[in-house]
């Protein structure tokens, strides 16, 4: 039986349901928030299958606070007290600066950056409360180092910009708790939000632009960067805090000017 007990945000697809998928199988008990109930409830399911000793699932809109809190304190009943975290919950809508509606970019800042910050708040003040080993993983992206070459992220690199300095900012002051804040940092990955802004028809052109400028020549699997969460939240990682593990298939390695 494992003591590990971690929640993830944005849960119900992607990245996140990849990231339950390998906590199930070691075993952990496992808390599903999403923003869509059903999609909660299925990886719960699928949790529990896997070997998750317990799984709660439970619709959570990481930009309401009563919403944030509310699941974090029921799932503190539901399972016990949190050991790991994951944000995974995020949205993105492609759009240039001058274009941009305020509410559009307010929407990606409160999902992306405010939804982070508010899981984490809720998390340190269970554990500051009564300290205990925990380990949070943010999720960052490329966008938080450089600009994507097809432009119009405006407010998604800014929300993962925030979300990055977080982790560094979290990491210093919850260190004296035992509490290691880190992120990582996934490339192009097959979720639901990599394509949230193509159309359909322009999916298989979009597959040639990526195994040209990925340098490994493919999207990632969701279970990929999955695999780095799970490290930083055990105790392999025990040394680390305040740092970002890239998973990018060499995006952020590579100059964009050819010679």
């Amino acid at each position: 039986m494992s003591d590990e007990v971690l929640v993830v945000t944005g849960g119900g697809s992607g990245i996140g349901r990849a990231v339950v998928h390998l906590a199930a199988q070691r075993g952990w008990r496992v808390a599903v928030l999403d923003l869509n109930s059903a999609h909660a409830t299925a990886v719960a399911d699928e949790a529990l299958t896997l070997g998750s000793e317990r799984a709660y699932a439970m619709a959570c809109d990481v930009t309401s606070e009563s919403s944030v809190a509310e699941a974090f304190a029921e799932t503190q009943v539901a399972l016990g007290p949190l050991t790991g975290l994951f944000t995974s919950a995020g949205i993105e809508r492609s759009s240039f600066a001058h274009e941009m509606s305020l509410e559009s970019w307010q929407h990606v800042l409160d999902t992306n950056l405010t939804g982070t910050f508010l899981a984490c708040r809720e998390a340190l003040r269970s554990l500051v409360a009564s300290p205990r080993r925990a380990s949070l993983v943010l999720c960052s992206s490329p966008a938080s180092y450089v600009a994507y070459a097809a432009g119009a992220a405006s407010s998604y690199s800014a929300s993962k910009g925030g979300v990055s300095a977080l982790v560094r900012t979290l990491a210093v002051d919850y260190a004296r708790y035992g509490v290691r804040v880190n992120a990582v940092v996934p490339g192009a990955t097959e979720t639901p939000l990599m394509w949230a802004n193509t159309d359909p028809k322009d999916r298989e052109r979009m597959h040639e632009v990526i195994k040209t400028e990925v340098p490994l020549g493919r999207l990632a699997d969701p279970e990929e960067p999955a695999e780095a969460v799970l490290w930083l939240l055990s105790n392999q990682s025990r040394y680390v805090t305040g740092s970002h593990l890239v998973v990018d298939g060499g995006i952020l390695a590579k100059a964009s000017i050819s010679f």
